[in-house]
């Protein structure tokens, strides 16, 4: 069983808005449906992962998305770096995990740590 779809709540929802929208289009996920407290995320219309402000934000959390090839994780980092975001962890294969696990992360503005993954075959 699978997530349907995940949110959560950010300090600055307009400044997290648009560090997603750059953070997240190399990966072709973009805004499926907003309102002027919440954004929906997804591909194809569909909803995947939402942010919003109707309370405080949570501890650091770790979420991760699926990429559709190293160049689109190598941009997912280059476009959370320019977008504000902090480097925590460059693009690169992560052999602790398995020998074809290709990765980066960034911490969002709200301390998140954001990573786009693919699973390349050994």
């Amino acid at each position: 069983m699978g997530f349907d779809h995940v949110g959560f709540n950010v300090g600055n929802y307009l400044a997290s808005r648009d560090f997603y929208v750059s953070l997240l289009a190399p990966l072709d996920i973009g805004v499926v449906h907003e309102t002027a407290d919440w954004a929906m995320f997804g591909e194809n219309g569909q909803g995947l992962f939402w942010i919003g402000s109707y309370g405080s934000p949570p501890g650091p959390i770790h979420f991760a998305f699926r990429a559709r090839d190293r160049a689109a994780v190598n941009a997912f980092h280059a476009a959370g770096l320019a977008a504000g975001g902090r480097d925590n962890g460059a693009p690169g294969l992560r052999p602790q995990y398995h020998p074809g696990y290709y990765a980066a992360f960034v911490i969002d503005p709200d301390g998140h740590n954001v990573e786009a993954v693919v699973h390349e075959k050994a």
